[in-house]
């Protein structure tokens, strides 16, 4: 994983935990065949491609809102 890929990513999405969570996904989608958002001349690994998606902003995410209590 380069490192620069990962500093401009977590300018995007600054929060540690999420990025992974976002990376992740994205990771397992282009593992399965999905075709990535971002041209490189360079071979890259799925990890790098999903950053470079992130930090381009191709990618984004939504927090869902937490479960109310039914008993409340």
């Amino acid at each position: 994983m380069r490192d620069d890929y990962l500093r401009n990513a977590l300018l995007v999405i600054e929060d540690p935990n999420i990025l992974v969570n976002v990376v992740s996904r994205r990771v397992k989608q282009l593992r399965r065949g999905n075709r990535p958002l971002v041209q490189s001349l360079e071979k890259l690994s799925a990890e790098d491609t999903a950053l470079r998606e992130v930090a381009e902003g191709k990618i984004s995410y939504e927090l869902g809102s937490p479960l109310q209590d039914p008993n409340a």
